[in-house]
């Protein structure tokens, strides 16, 4: 019964995937401008502009340029950027790393940290602790991330210059000064993440404790912490899986502005840039890339609920 409903969610995360690929693959069709006018400029001549689409396909119709391009993706080939004529696929797989590294250290820090104030809230619930805490949280959801950011860089990188502005990093860097170097790009991502994953495992919790077998446990004699940690926590583990594994794709996928503001390089910026030359074949395959990170992520986040909550295994 389990296997099947892992299958299941895997299979329709693929075909989720498929129909993702169509829109991208629809929407940079779309786009206003030639694209061959865009790499040739205004002076290009009429014949060269005919060679250059049939040299990269644009006289087929749409659907033969989709299924050559899905062909190619499925054996690994994302194609070649037509401004640099570089293979995208060697180009990206460096910028993921350093995407991943920065979305991985700000998980690290956000996790744990969200839980743990969650925690706390829910101990002290309706003190001036949770308060405080649920205050925080929520200003700091209302504070765009960009803003955020500029603030960042303003108090610590300008005004008293404890880590650099401009977070650039490279492959033999040492791993303690790329940390110093994402420190602020990683600390805004955090304060992005860290509110609404505490505020999801505070409503949980909560919302278990409204349960009769908690009261069970409280006319027992039992602690507010024991309580929590041996009864609330793991019947309330499910959504709050969910919510880490969303935000955790949100890490990964929502960087583009976060990486441009501190010109990091990685994927956001290697996208944005990209986006300005128009240059189609880098957006597809970055757009692909994010869309399958996050439905990956979905896919986990549904399974982790299915072994972790026996009656999501069961139909209602």
């Amino acid at each position: 019964m389990i296997s099947a409903l892992i299958a299941q969610r895997i299979a329709l995360g693929i075909l989720l995937l498929l129909a993702v690929s169509v829109l991208i693959f629809v929407g940079t069709q779309i786009l206003p401008g030639d694209v061959a006018q865009s790499i040739l400029g205004q002076s290009a001549t009429p014949v060269a502009l005919a060679n250059l689409r049939k040299e990269m396909g644009l006289n087929d119709p749409a659907y033969v340029r989709y299924f050559h391009w899905l062909f190619g993706i499925l054996h690994g080939d994302l194609g070649r950027a037509l401004t640099s004529k570089l293979d995208i696929a060697t180009s990206i797989k460096e910028r993921l790393w350093n995407t991943l590294f920065l979305a991985f250290w700000a998980a690290t820090v956000a996790v744990p940290l969200a839980i743990i104030l969650g925690l706390i809230a829910v101990r002290y619930r309706n003190g001036p602790i949770d308060k405080l805490i649920s205050g925080l949280a929520l200003a700091s959801t209302s504070v765009p991330e960009f803003f955020i950011g500029y603030l960042l860089v303003y108090f610590l990188a300008v005004k008293f210059q404890v880590f650099p502005g401009i977070s650039t990093v490279y492959s033999d860097m040492p791993l303690l000064e790329k940390m110093q170097a994402i420190a602020l790009p990683c600390t805004t991502l955090m304060l992005g993440v860290l509110a609404s994953m505490m505020r999801m495992t505070r409503a949980a919790i909560l919302n278990v404790m409204q349960s009769a077998y908690i009261e069970t446990a409280e006319l027992k004699g039992l602690t507010a912490l024991e309580i929590i940690r041996n009864h609330a926590l793991p019947n309330a583990i499910a959504p709050i899986i969910n919510v880490i594994m969303l935000n955790l794709a949100y890490l990964v996928v929502g960087v583009v502005v976060i990486e441009v503001i501190f010109v990091y390089p990685g994927m956001g910026q290697y996208l944005v840039d990209h986006v300005a030359k128009r240059d189609v074949p880098v957006v597809q395959a970055v757009g692909l890339i994010f869309a399958a990170v996050y439905i990956f992520l979905n896919v986990i986040a549904d399974v982790a609920s299915i072994l972790a909550n026996p009656r999501l295994r069961h139909p209602k």
